[in-house]
């Protein structure tokens, strides 16, 4: 266990999204004692199997977004939004706001900046300015403010254009193996015919992993303003 047992919120635009990009690490962090919590601003629900009701699959994405989480030992919070209408506005950045007041993490971790998907580039910009707004106390919610000290951007093959892996972070074969049979509860990862989800991630998984010189790893980056390293000599 952790000497401080963290808590860690990661905020996609669907469920899924962080589950995929984040979940060995998250699975990682679960395994030492951490708090695990997920957010999902959409279901992703018009991802939706053909022949099925797209009301009925969303309905599953918030189970599936629920069973991770619970192998996880955390929780999952999905909004009641349309996937692909997701508001670019201040009240979607309270909304977040609240959650992060609520839940207090330590860690948030959402999508970066750029994407080929809408929903993705516009959860960035909700959590960067919902994550301020969350903790300065002259932002009058019903829960007192909270500041999450770190904020990190998963890495994302929707999300790719200009991300450069800037923060590699390693865990461990059983993280490795949790991680796999929880975001396999979701069946766009095991089932979709669009694209190889399970198996993209799993190789990324390695390669990074190798990269850092370790068995796996997924990388991040992080604000620019944050992108400082500090020596007193070379």
């Amino acid at each position: 266990m952790s000497e401080k047992q963290l808590t860690i919120l990661g905020i996609g635009g669907h469920v899924g999204d962080m589950e995929l990009t984040a979940g060995g690490v998250l699975a990682d962090h679960s395994l030492k004692g951490d708090k695990i919590v997920t957010l999902a601003l959409t279901a992703g629900e018009r991802g939706v199997p053909a022949g099925q009701d797209m009301a009925e699959y969303r309905e599953q994405k918030v189970r599936e977004a629920a069973a991770f989480a619970e192998l996880l030992g955390g929780r999952s919070i999905v909004f009641d939004i349309p996937d692909g209408e997701l508001e670019d506005n201040t009240e979607m950045r309270y909304r977040v706001c609240d959650v992060i007041r609520e839940v207090k993490p330590d860690i948030v971790i959402t999508h970066f900046k750029n994407s080929m998907h809408k929903d993705h580039m516009t959860t960035h910009r909700i959590v960067n300015d919902a994550r301020f707004y969350a903790g300065l106390a002259s932002f009058e919610r019903d829960l007192p403010a909270h500041f999450a000290s770190r904020l990190y951007y998963a890495e994302n093959w929707e999300d790719a254009v200009d991300y450069r892996p800037y923060v590699y972070v390693d865990f461990s074969q059983e993280a490795y193996d949790l991680w796999v049979e929880a975001v396999s509860k979701h069946w766009f990862v095991t089932g979709s015919k669009s694209f190889p989800y399970l198996e993209y991630y799993k190789h990324l998984a390695r390669v990074r992993g190798i990269e850092a010189r370790k068995t796996y790893a997924e990388t991040f980056m992080i604000p620019e303003e944050n992108k400082r390293v500090l020596r007193s000599e070379l």
